[in-house]
């Protein structure tokens, strides 16, 4: 849907859109899936995995949480990613909470992170996505997803739930009210896809459902 708004669409106007899935760890284009993804567990639950086109780190996502896709008219990395993690910023600073954001394209509440966001351009159009952790299953993120040995040794799985917050810990509003102030705060009319809109998406996805672009050409399942 991404790749469509900003290759075909062409629209004028900045797109943004909201997004949920079933359990599935999303992955960094340049990450090695055996570094990143627990495979057996994934498998043993369930839980789908997929490469995306944009940097930064590997992450967790259900129907408990929502993603966020934001496409502009821009070439300009720096500022795009500003004014995105300003946006968002400030969407949870309205809802009365202590919202900042990182160097490191995270946004925190209190200190810890509830919503970590990655980059990625084509000729003309630049595309920013992330995680807004409402709620989520905790036992999947820290099961599905490896993190280096390193870390674990460093911090721990308790350190790790301590640097990770969620948004209902934080607010009594319900998700679908948090989705609905955050359509209201940046969109201000909408696009209907059409059935040839849905069948060249559709085309587009084939690329990420190559077993060849998720795990990369070394790394073929047997």
């Amino acid at each position: 849907m991404e790749e469509y708004s900003a290759r075909q669409l062409c629209l004028e106007d900045d797109v943004f859109f909201m997004w949920q899935v079933e359990p599935t760890v999303i992955f960094g284009r340049n990450q090695v899936i055996e570094n990143e993804v627990n495979l057996d567990y994934c498998r043993e639950h369930g839980i789908q995995f997929y490469r995306r086109k944009s940097g930064g780190g590997c992450v967790y996502a259900d129907h408990s949480n929502v993603m966020l896709s934001y496409i502009t008219r821009s070439d300009e990395v720096v500022t795009t990613f500003s004014r995105y993690m300003q946006m968002l910023t400030e969407i949870l600073i309205s809802l009365g909470l202590p919202a900042t954001s990182t160097q490191n394209n995270d946004v925190l509440i209190d200190g810890r992170k509830v919503s970590g966001n990655a980059f990625y351009h084509i000729p003309g159009y630049s595309i920013v996505h992330g995680t807004l952790l409402y709620d989520t299953d905790m036992e999947h993120m820290l099961h599905a997803i490896t993190p280096p040995q390193t870390k674990l040794d460093a911090h721990g799985i308790k350190s790790v739930r301590q640097r990770i917050t969620l948004l209902k810990n934080h607010t009594t509003r319900p998700l679908e009210e948090v989705k609905t102030l955050i359509r209201q705060r940046l969109c201000n009319h909408t696009y209907s896809l059409s059935r040839i809109d849905v069948d060249a998406i559709t085309n587009i996805e084939k690329e990420y459902l190559n077993p060849t672009f998720i795990y990369g050409k070394e790394n073929l399942p047997l």
